[in-house]
């Protein structure tokens, strides 16, 4: 029997539910006839797109893969399936988006399979072997990646300055710094053509974030001054970050001194500039006086975003004014901002009842806003702290409905709710399903012990 998409769903959301739904069906009618997950489908003749798979495109195809993030075998199954069953010609941001999941569980020989397979590679399909390689601290394979990119006449400065970034991101500030600003860089041949790139403020604020990354104060504060004796011109995006530092390291009231220093510089703050000053100044002074700043943006013109907004319901939450940040939540929509995953969790955290927390849920998921693994896993350990096990069903039940894959955050979670209630065998039960997913579960002596007594 063919499968078809119908053509009667009108939201990204139920095509992608309905393409999940047909993919898992097929995987269990031909479970024997399935290649392997790492095999790739260019050996197979890809059958004729049917025009009822009008709907089907790289949207769709992205959001789905995303449902798969933490599991890198069903998401190369579908990216194969996907091609060979549907005829569906994989773009470099599809090949990307797969290259990144393979690259998150250490499947690097597989993904450079992919990049020698795909027709055309772009900065950002290097940018994502840099992040996965430097998240995982393999810094020389970064180095060796960017050295070969010759191959693909990608080896320029953008894809210079995309190494850097990944290295500052994933705490190899160190390593960036000595690479680009060391005395001994060029000597040790790191990477090749570095002499030919332009060591500017750009950079300077790569390094400055990557040491704001790491939390050590201390060094941020020495490279900002470090700025001024290298002669290097300050611009908004340095002044941002450094007013970031201020405020983590809990000096708000030193970001908020910041803040005016910039307007009397004449430098026009952004949105990023004005979400970080909102912050600084709500924590030092109050949210309505973060409130009073963002009507003062608005009126300079500068559009409050998302971040915006949620900085401002943050700080009603923590206040304890949730239904003030309700209204802030309805006035996005009116202002056309939509809300997204960050609004909602910062007032799932500090609602108190279940059924004021199921009808948020329901209220996300009916205005378009998909919810994350996070979410869950947040939805899962706060019904489970306060022993409410039928609200921890009907989260997990919706998670599975919408087709994404627990990670070992969320089966811990559920594992420990089930324990703490006593439902030992249930618990039992998912321990062994994450332990069979290949994920890390946590030492329980109820669940060992059950073992032995067995």
């Amino acid at each position: 029997m063919r499968l078809l998409i119908p053509r009667s769903l009108s939201s990204r959301f139920n095509l992608r539910s309905s393409l999940i739904l047909q993919f898992h069906t097929s995987q269990s009618n031909h479970t024997s006839k399935t290649s392997s997950p790492i095999s790739f489908s260019g050996h197979q003749t890809p059958k004729t797109p049917n025009p009822d798979h009008e709907q089907l495109n790289q949207t769709t195809i992205l959001e789905t893969l995303a449902c798969y993030d933490n599991d890198w075998k069903r998401a190369m199954e579908f990216f194969n399936w996907v091609e060979s069953d549907y005829g569906f010609k994989h773009t470099t941001e599809t090949y990307n988006r797969m290259i990144d999941i393979l690259g998150k569980f250490f499947e690097y020989d597989i993904a450079w399979q992919l990049i020698d397979k795909m027709p055309e590679r772009n900065h950002a399909t290097f940018r994502v072997m840099f992040n996965r390689y430097a998240s995982a601290h393999l810094v020389q394979e970064a180095f060796t990646t960017y050295n070969k990119l010759g191959e693909f006449n990608l080896k320029d400065e953008t894809s210079f300055l995309n190494l850097v970034d990944a290295l500052c991101e994933y705490k190899h500030v160190i390593e960036a710094q000595e690479l680009c600003l060391g005395k001994e860089s060029k000597d040790k041949n790191f990477i090749d053509n570095i002499a030919s790139f332009q060591i500017g403020t750009k950079v300077y604020n790569m390094i400055l974030r990557g040491w704001f990354k790491m939390r050590w104060w201390a060094k941020c504060r020495e490279f900002w001054e470090q700025m001024d004796k290298d002669g290097i011109s300050k611009d908004l995006y340095s002044y941002s970050i450094y007013m970031d530092v201020q405020s983590k390291s809990g000096k708000p009231w030193k970001a908020v001194k910041l803040y005016k220093e910039m307007k009397k510089k004449g430098i026009k703050l952004d949105v990023v500039a004005y979400n970080t000053v909102i912050q600084a100044i709500g924590v030092s002074e109050g949210v309505d006086v973060a409130v009073h700043l963002g009507r003062e943006m608005l009126e300079l013109g500068c559009e409050p975003n998302a971040v915006t907004y949620n900085i401002i319901i943050k700080l009603l939450c923590e206040n304890g004014r949730v239904r003030e940040a309700y209204q802030v939540l309805d006035k996005m929509s009116k202002r056309r901002c939509a809300p997204n995953v960050i609004t909602y969790h910062c007032i799932f955290r500090c609602l108190e009842k279940p059924n004021e927390i199921l009808s948020l849920l329901d209220r996300m998921i009916d205005s378009g806003v998909s919810p994350t693994l996070d979410t869950y896993v947040m939805l899962v350990r706060k019904f489970g702290r306060w022993g409410f096990l039928r609200p921890v069903f009907i989260v997990w039940q919706k998670m599975e409905d919408h087709g994404l894959s627990p990670n070992e955050f969320a089966y811990n979670a559920l594992i420990d709710a089930l324990v703490d209630k006593g439902m030992i065998d249930m618990a039992r039960k998912y321990d062994e399903e994450m332990l069979a997913k290949g994920l890390s579960a946590k030492m329980r002596p109820e669940l060992v012990k059950g073992d032995c007594d067995d």
